[in-house]
């Protein structure tokens, strides 16, 4: 009690002290006052931290952009001055000078041992309320670094070789009339179209280079990319590169086969002196017995005994042999044919030999199937080819002709294999150069390949048939998986890139991967399929069904479809012709069909697909 009144007693004490301890206004004025100083220096500090924050951000953003440029063009492993120049005005679309009040904006970007790109960037950042308190411009540094990387990439070019790659781009019209040449292979005189000055194929060479020039430029030692090839017409060339027992040994197609001999010319002999014995012991079943040729038979007309001075009698009549052929759909052993040596034709008998090509016909059972593993099922497998074996017949029935001999022209007329059917002008069947399986490839070795004597352009154009075995070779769940495995901790990327300068252009007297489509039917479902009808030139005039081209497309965006759902992405580039719906919907994505009109399009396609794989990005 006595403390509290001291305390009262002094508060009511008059004067200064007094009345400044009984005034509470007074008091918390001067704590303010007191506290504004540095409430100024902590708003100040936030305005001016809070301006080098949003100024280092667009500064860093703005290092990355002159990054990305310098190594998006960069082509070699080294930046030019163009290079440098070109990174620096990326940089000053995006850090506009004075921005901010900011002054002195500097950027510069250099190449690292790797072949990146890397930037530094600075600026200076003025102060405002911090400079009440001796805070001067304070400046900012940033870098960066772009790089192109890619991971492990798996790459299948479906290329269009078809005779219109012979062609210019300037031509409104390609009709395949350029000079045919022959060439020898192990199969026997083929042919391919000679190119002409600046045509597409020699275009397509160097595109397939520039793309393997621009994913080079983006590999480190780490990267591992493989490249596959399967060039296609009609037909395509796999069956010396896929497993042997993935090849059926048996083979049903058109063809004809030996049923009987058939007399052709007669001989009639006369013999003087023979005993009736004799006369009959002339009587020859076959000559020689089996089924060689040429060959005859000698049957005894008659025997006449002797009388007076006059010898017996013995004629008889000699008939060379000719073979009876029925034409139908028959089996045929092709367990040795397959493996590339040399056979003796079954439809002929004369010894004429063949040689498999390598080209496939394709099985019977999930023949759009780009997964199906063939096993000892019925119609899994593949078969070869085998075009001098097969034969037209005027009608789907079985045809009997026992005059048909393979020296006749009637019997030459029905062969698939005459000397025009395979010509370049008119292309009945073209077997292309042997594709290639995914593989490490070096420069040289792509070079090789699309520069080779064979990767030639004949042949009519059938994208499902190149397409489905691009897929095949792959697809990361087909007979091919183990060509496609990701190595462990890496990102793997598979890519298909479908070139074409053309429409599909199926025909239904061509033998093709479907088979000869007018006796079998396979695409139409129903035979015979319109006609063929040869002259005596042997120049075939096709009939087509309308129908044909459209289920051949429908096949196509059917096994378009599965590569996608099998993590592949497709690449499609028509080629000097219309990008149509059918190729836009084959394609992964609208940015991912390209329309190519001339040959430097073509090059900067695939220079733009390349560069999309490479992933250039942001690494530091």
């Amino acid at each position: 009690m006595l403390g509290i009144e001291r305390k009262r007693h002094a508060a009511d004490k008059p004067g200064f002290l007094g009345r400044l301890a009984r005034n509470v206004a007074g008091n918390t004025a001067a704590i303010m006052a007191a506290a504004l100083l540095p409430l100024a220096g902590f708003t100040g500090a936030a305005v001016d931290m809070a301006r080098l924050y949003v100024v280092k951000v667009r500064l860093q953003q703005s290092c990355d952009a002159g990054a990305l440029a310098g190594r998006k063009m960069m082509t070699g492993t080294s930046l030019t001055d163009d290079n440098k120049t070109q990174a620096r005005l990326f940089f000053d679309n995006n850090f506009r000078s004075g921005w901010f009040q900011t002054s002195n904006a500097s950027f510069a970007a250099s190449d690292t041992t790797d072949g990146q790109v890397q930037g530094t960037a600075s600026v200076t950042v003025p102060v405002t309320l911090m400079s009440m308190f001796g805070a001067g411009p304070t400046t900012l540094n940033v870098t960066c670094e772009a790089r192109k990387e890619i991971g492990d990439v798996d790459v299948m070019f479906v290329l269009d070789v078809t005779g219109s790659m012979t062609c210019t781009t300037s031509e409104t019209s390609c009709s395949n009339e350029t000079t045919p040449v022959s060439y020898s292979s192990p199969s026997g005189t083929r042919y391919y179209m000679q190119e002409k000055t600046g045509s597409k194929i020699k275009a397509l060479r160097t595109a397939v280079l520039t793309f393997y020039d621009t994913l080079a430029a983006a590999a480190d030692a780490n990267s591992r990319i493989r490249y596959g090839f399967v060039p296609y017409a009609s037909s395509v060339n796999v069956g010396t590169i896929i497993p042997a027992n993935y090849v059926d040994d048996s083979s049903t197609f058109p063809t004809r086969k030996r049923i009987a001999d058939a007399d052709s010319t007669a001989k009639t002999n006369t013999y003087n002196g023979d005993s009736q014995t004799d006369c009959n012991n002339r009587a020859v079943a076959r000559s020689p017995a089996g089924t060689d040729y040429p060959a005859s038979r000698t049957v005894v007309n008659s025997w006449t005994a002797a009388s007076g001075r006059n010898p017996s009698v013995c004629k008889t009549t000699t008939y060379t042999l000719v073979p009876m052929w029925r034409y139908d759909d028959w089996p045929v052993d092709v367990s040795a044919y397959k493996t590339g040596a040399t056979v003796t034709n079954p439809t002929r008998v004369d010894g004429a030999t063949s040689v498999w090509d390598g080209c496939v016909i394709e099985r019977q059972t999930g023949d759009s199937d780009i997964n199906l593993i063939p096993s000892s099922t019925s119609g899994t497998k593949w078969r070869p080819a085998w075009i001098d074996a097969v034969y037209d017949r005027p009608n789907v029935a079985s045809d009997d002709t026992t005059a048909d001999t393979w020296t006749s022209s009637s019997s030459t007329l029905r062969s698939r294999y005459t000397p025009n059917m395979i010509l370049a002008q008119y292309q009945e069947y073209a077997c292309p150069k042997q594709a290639q399986r995914l593989a490490v490839m070096s420069r040289t070795d792509v070079s090789n390949y699309v520069n080779a004597s064979d990767f030639r352009a004949i042949g009519y154009t059938y994208h499902d048939v190149g397409f489905v075995w691009g897929a095949r070779f792959l697809s990361p769940n087909g007979p091919f998986a183990a060509d496609t495995d990701c190595r462990t901790g890496r990102t793997c990327g598979r890519h298909l890139v479908f070139m074409t300068d053309g429409d599909m252009n199926p025909l239904n007297c061509v033998y093709s991967s479907l088979g000869y489509e007018r006796l079998e039917g396979r695409v139409m479902g129903s035979k015979p399929v319109g006609t063929c009808v040869t002259s005596s030139s042997q120049f075939v005039i096709n009939t087509t069904p309308s129908q044909l081209e459209p289920k051949h497309n429908a096949r196509l965006q059917a096994i378009c479809t599965q590569a996608k759902n099998n993590g592949i992405t497709v690449w499609v580039v028509a080629y000097a012709q219309t990008l149509t719906d059918d190729m836009k919907a084959c394609a992964s994505s609208a940015s991912t069909a390209i329309y190519a009109p001339t040959d430097q399009k073509l090059q900067d396609a695939f220079k733009q697909i390349a560069g999309k794989i490479a992933e250039l990005r942001i690494s530091k």
